[in-house]
């Protein structure tokens, strides 16, 4: 019995981290990339950003908008700065911006979250397409137009931006773990699109058809995944524009990047549930083994697998099988670089073989902590900032 408990909890981690990515490489090969049709012209968008206490990023992203490669007469900039106690909305209204560039800055003291604050200003968008990005990230110049020529296609609903982090310095364990997990992330999220549709969107950069927006539940804890998952509920699908992209610091340290763990477990667990209708695959097919795979069992069944694994494994030590114990001597090894990752990542000391064993317990960690701070109705819809490294 044992040796079945163990079997199946390490086939669980290894298919949700390795298995699944190897399975979508080779039926990628069955799925040709789609061609698009140009557009005859570029559509109007509206660029909307939710800016809290952002005094340290406003100017840039002003800045950036304006240096966006996209016809001015067709770009309006929304600008939200809602519940901001610094001075982000004097900034922003102070920049000087050139009288052909289209810009709106609202802003209410009440502070409810970024999803109050969108669906607050969301009936005020009259452009058929709507992007949104986060105030702290830089986009490519070609960002708005490498996503909106997905919608040529009018199967697709909403397209997914590439977001990329910015290490300052590649020595730190919460810059290189986090890099490498986004690039990982952005390869399956590439195979994904190419095989279906993307699961779900970063908040970084992603854009929608305007009619599709819907009001969601106050309480949603990562309205930009559940907002864009809406969209396949209405029989579209998520393109991915790896060639748009948003650049972000990385998380100041380790402790920074947990806290934004946590409150994407917690939203990760909860999107889940009410997402749920999504794994009936008579209904939507092969996305249904795709949501289920990338996304579900990484906020449900895996971190709990690894830890089954790791019990059963000691019990199973006791049966004197030498390959038991060379399993279990594996994953003490493991758990210790992660543990000696911590501790060096605390005392400033830079060992570069920890990142990755720390950085991926520390992911899976964050899903128990999630889950007990949703369990516990402790983790709130308010915006949590996480701090970055300095300005690029």
């Amino acid at each position: 019995m044992l040796e079945w408990i163990f079997a199946v909890n390490v086939f669980l981690v290894l298919y949700t981290y390795l298995g699944y990515g190897l399975i979508l490489f080779l039926l990628k090969k069955l799925y040709p990339a789609q061609s698009l049709t140009p557009l005859e012209d570029y559509p109007a968008v509206t660029l909307l950003v939710a800016a809290y206490n952002e005094e340290d990023w406003i100017e840039q992203k002003i800045e950036n908008c304006l240096a966006l490669d996209y016809p001015r007469h067709k770009l309006h900039l929304l600008l939200v700065t809602d519940g901001s106690t610094d001075s982000t909305p004097q900034k922003a209204k102070s920049c000087l911006v050139p009288q052909d560039f289209s810009i709106q800055i609202l802003h209410d003291p009440k502070r409810l979250g970024k999803l109050a604050a969108v669906n607050r200003v969301m009936p005020l968008v009259g452009t058929p397409i709507v992007v949104f990005s986060d105030a702290n990230t830089t986009l490519n110049p070609q960002a708005i137009q490498n996503l909106v020529k997905y919608y040529s296609d009018p199967k697709v609903g909403a397209v997914a931006g590439e977001k990329r982090i910015y290490i300052a310095d590649k020595d730190e364990a919460s810059s290189a773990g986090e890099g490498i997990y986004w690039k990982y992330e952005s390869l399956l999220k590439r195979w994904d699109a190419q095989l279906c549709s993307v699961v779900g969107a970063a908040g970084e950069l992603f854009s929608i058809r305007t009619q599709l927006y819907e009001s969601i539940p106050a309480d949603t804890l990562i309205e930009d995944f559940y907002l864009t998952m809406t969209v396949l509920r209405k029989g579209y699908r998520i393109a991915y524009a790896a060639d748009a992209y948003a650049i972000e610091n990385s998380s100041a340290s380790v402790g920074e990047e947990l806290k934004r763990k946590i409150r994407i477990s917690a939203g990760g667990l909860q999107a889940s549930w009410r997402l749920r209708d999504l794994l009936n695959p008579l209904r939507y097919g092969i996305f249904s083994w795709q949501f289920f795979s990338h996304k579900v069992m990484r906020w449900t069944l895996a971190p709990l697998a690894l830890l089954l694994a790791f019990l059963s494994n000691a019990a199973l030590v006791w049966t004197g099988s030498i390959l038991y114990v060379l399993l279990f001597m594996f994953q003490l090894v493991f758990y210790l670089l992660a543990f000696l990752g911590w501790i060096f990542e605390r005392k400033k000391i830079k060992v570069k073989v920890l990142f990755i064993p720390y950085y991926f317990c520390m992911m899976n960690y964050s899903v128990f902590l999630g889950l007990l701070r949703l369990i516990k109705g402790k983790q709130t819809v308010l915006w949590e900032k996480v701090e970055r490294k300095g300005n690029q």
